[in-house]
């Protein structure tokens, strides 16, 4: 994993650590965590690293298993169509709102996002689903509403893990011409064809996912 910064209170450091490293894929879906080796790697003793791992538990990132310890939850197929069902109508409505809402700095951070991601490499997996998840969380934030950021922030953890599991990103040729589209309406202020673009965006990738599930979209 990369570097770890002791901080004041080491709980907390160990627990953001932990699901930083499990929502960026560097510890990834299905893999088992010891708590003796986590400790020597991070130069920590076993009772941060315990209680990091039942916060993670309890927020569904980790699953407990009687006499196999704790791995990184993988998600089923009827999650993953259920995630998507739910990612398309929010990914829509922040598309809509943020056409109506954004400043001139959303527009700004929303264009050096987009950038960003186009820039990545294609051997960057990694990389490059943490820019497409800062892509659609600067598209969220442009909204301009609360509501809708927390349940977009709860739900970025579901999608974070399947895009991990499934390594569909690069999947579809479109990828970029849809982020682009999703963008062209946002800043021309058109609720209705930014609601749309978002919309078949997640469809197309929700398709992807299912199929690499082992099942039929």
């Amino acid at each position: 994993m990369t570097s770890f910064e002791r901080p004041t209170l080491v709980r907390d450091g160990v627990y953001g650590h932990l699901r930083r490293a499990v929502l960026e894929g560097e510890i990834a879906p299905g893999e088992r965590l010891a708590e003796v080796e986590l400790g020597e790697r991070l130069g920590v003793s076993r009772t941060p690293i315990r209680e990091a791992i039942m916060r993670l538990t309890q927020e569904g990132l980790l699953v407990a298993e009687a006499n196999k310890g704790v791995r990184v939850r993988t998600v089923s197929a009827a999650e993953a169509r259920d995630t998507y069902v739910v990612r398309e109508e929010l990914d829509g409505l922040a598309a809509a709102l943020a056409a109506r809402a954004h400043t001139r700095d959303d527009a700004g951070a929303l264009r050096a996002a987009l950038d960003d991601l186009n820039a990545a490499t294609g051997e960057d997996y990694r990389q490059q689903t943490r820019l497409d998840l800062a892509f659609h969380g600067a598209v969220t934030l442009a909204a301009h509403n609360a509501a809708l950021a927390e349940l977009a922030r709860g739900l970025e953890q579901r999608v974070a893990l399947i895009k991990h599991q499934t390594r569909t990103y690069n999947a579809h040729p479109d990828t970029a011409a849809q982020h682009a589209a999703i963008l062209k309406a946002i800043l021309a202020r058109d609720a209705d064809a930014a609601r749309e673009a978002a919309r078949t965006h997640v469809r197309t990738f929700a398709a992807l996912v299912m199929q690499n599930l082992g099942e039929s979209p």
